[in-house]
């Protein structure tokens, strides 16, 4: 059984990647025109971050 502080943990964790990784991923948006190989990795890297973010979410959901 989780903690309530690992579960706090986990939420404040989530929120931080989900956001970080969209901010990531526009950023990567808005530098294409400038660097492309520098927005592919933002855009990538961004991607990733975003989506163990909703893994998380999951995994929240499943905390008992």
């Amino acid at each position: 059984m989780a903690s309530e502080l690992n579960k706090l943990r986990v939420e404040r964790l989530v929120w931080i990647l989900v956001y970080g990784g969209l901010l990531a991923l526009v950023l990567g948006m808005f530098v294409q025109r400038y660097d492309s190989t520098l927005a592919d990795a933002l855009q990538i890297g961004g991607t990733v971050v975003a989506c163990t973010g909703a893994l998380l979410i999951w995994v929240r959901s499943r905390m008992k």
